[in-house]
């Protein structure tokens, strides 16, 4: 009966072992890949700004010259690059800039998720106009 017994554990303990062990042996591989900023699924329109406010939270952009510019509403996930890939502030952008918007419909306004600019921002002309007023008296 002890023989019998002693079998009987062996053969559990044996049997834990071998399960324990493939258990154990099971591995989980995770793959992540990090594509940047994604454009699927994003409608894309190629034009130039027409006009920008900075504290606002859209801009308005023209498709072609004589086109009606539309609003487009940027967020805090709005990308801006340069045509190198650059990050490029929001407050380096100009009238008639030529870009390519990506963006999303949610409703009635169109949501920018990147900006693509065509020219480099160091191409991009800054212009400061200052005015010189002087008086003279006549004695």
């Amino acid at each position: 009966m002890k023989d019998n017994r002693l079998a009987k554990i062996f053969a559990i303990s044996a049997a834990c072992a071998l399960a324990s062990s493939a258990a154990l042996a099971q591995t989980t591989t995770t793959v992540t890949e990090n594509a940047g900023p994604t454009t699927v699924g994003l409608t894309t329109s190629t034009g130039s700004f027409a006009t920008y406010t900075p504290g606002g939270d859209y801009f308005t952009f023209r498709t072609t010259t004589g086109a009606e510019p539309v609003r487009y509403y940027y967020t805090k996930e709005t990308t801006i690059v340069d045509p190198t890939g650059q990050v490029v502030a929001l407050s380096d952008i100009r009238p008639d800039v030529p870009a390519t918007v990506y963006y999303a419909r949610e409703g009635d306004r169109m949501i920018v998720r990147k900006v693509v600019l065509i020219k480099p921002v160091s191409m991009i002309e800054k212009k400061e106009t200052t005015t010189t007023t002087t008086t003279t008296t006549k004695p």
